[in-house]
């Protein structure tokens, strides 16, 4: 299967409302040919998940705006700032929480966690925020 090279920029990618965040995916994994997903989230402060483990996905974030809480585990938080890279190997518990008013991050995973995103996900009629998320 030959792949296709694009280029998204900034704002644009098939948007989803996702556990209170704005979901915007820059490379499917069919685009990719199977191999990952990319997609870009923003959340506001309060936007927390729970500790939680992917069995078989792995999962990497790397903050682009604004502070995020990671927790890996029993540890204490982490602040990840601009910059900063956080790495979840499948079946590592972690969790994150937005730390500043607002945050923006890239989170390369696999195309199951895009089938999650999905099926979790909502269609975003707007790319904003959703109003008052969970």
């Amino acid at each position: 299967m030959a792949l296709t090279p694009y280029v998204l920029n900034n704002g644009e990618g098939e948007a989803l409302w996702f556990f209170g965040t704005l979901l915007l995916i820059k490379a499917t994994s069919e685009q990719t040919g199977g191999r990952f997903c990319l997609c870009e989230q923003r959340g506001r402060r309060g936007m927390a998940t729970p500790l939680h483990r992917q069995p078989a996905d792995d999962e990497t974030f790397v903050v682009l705006e604004g502070q995020l809480h990671v927790f890996l585990g029993d540890e204490p938080p982490i602040l990840a700032g601009p910059g900063a890279t956080a790495y979840f190997p499948a079946g590592a518990p972690h969790a994150f929480a937005v730390a500043s008013e607002e945050a923006r991050w890239l989170d390369l995973t696999t195309a199951n966690h895009e089938a999650f995103f999905r099926a979790a996900g909502s269609p975003a009629p707007e790319r904003s925020l959703p109003p008052d998320a969970p």
